[in-house]
């Protein structure tokens, strides 16, 4: 059964062809989207939305048509979801963390285990941090039953990139469903800066500043700086 889809639905942006290209692997059927990224001020393909769908069609010997810089439609038609050593390079700063969550739950349903690299940037400010990937989502997957471990190889920041990710995957595990009726407690909270080719005293002053905001929050402290 093909899938249609309007890229320009909801917030019309790149998580929509995400979500498409890990939902097709995953239950085989195809599809096709147009509009792609249409509510965005560069519509189409960008490299992080291409390296996707390249490394998507890689890990499940995808049928592929309209995979280039800004293309604004794709057709994608995917096979059986195969494990193996992976390397990805986004070749900018583009989130590896958003290529990476596009093919991980597919490959929890491989054959056998993965090892998958990226290359590209590891904190960028309009997607997840690695660290958010490691420290919420992971464990949250972990809870399901994945046996997943992820590793910030080298940081990579806006513009110049260069960093990189691995993640381990090991299959065989059921996965169970994920009950999350309620909201748990608030432990703690912390601040940390991280920083490249700028003077300490920089993050320091970031950390500074977002103490001040948090005055009356027991649980808040700023951890430190990297």
């Amino acid at each position: 059964m093909l899938i249609e889809l309007d890229g320009s639905r909801g917030e019309g942006g790149g998580q929509i062809l995400r979500s498409a290209l890990t939902l097709s692997m995953c239950t085989g059927h195809p599809l096709r989207i147009h509009n792609i990224r249409a509510k965005r001020k560069k519509p189409g393909l960008l490299r992080q939305h291409l390296t996707a769908v390249q490394a998507a069609a890689a890990i499940s010997q995808a049928e592929v048509d309209g995979a280039v810089l800004h293309s604004t439609q794709l057709s994608f038609t995917p096979g059986p979801v195969q494990g193996g050593d992976y390397r990805f390079n986004i070749g900018s700063a583009g989130s590896c963390t958003l290529v990476l969550q596009t093919l991980l739950p597919a490959l929890l349903y491989a054959s056998q285990n993965s090892r998958v690299t990226i290359t590209g940037g590891t904190h960028n400010s309009m997607s997840p941090p690695f660290h958010f990937l490691q420290r919420a989502y992971l464990p949250l997957l972990q809870r399901m039953g994945a046996n997943v471990e992820l590793l910030l190889k080298r940081f990579g920041f806006y513009p110049a990139g260069g960093g990189e990710i691995q993640a381990n995957i090991t299959v065989g595990t059921p996965l169970v469903p994920l009950h999350l009726y309620s909201r748990g407690e608030r432990v703690k909270a912390y601040a940390e800066s991280f920083f490249a080719g700028l003077p300490a005293h920089i993050a320091q002053r970031e950390l500074a500043v977002v103490k001040e905001g948090f005055t009356t929050v027991h649980f808040f402290s700023c951890k430190k700086v990297i």
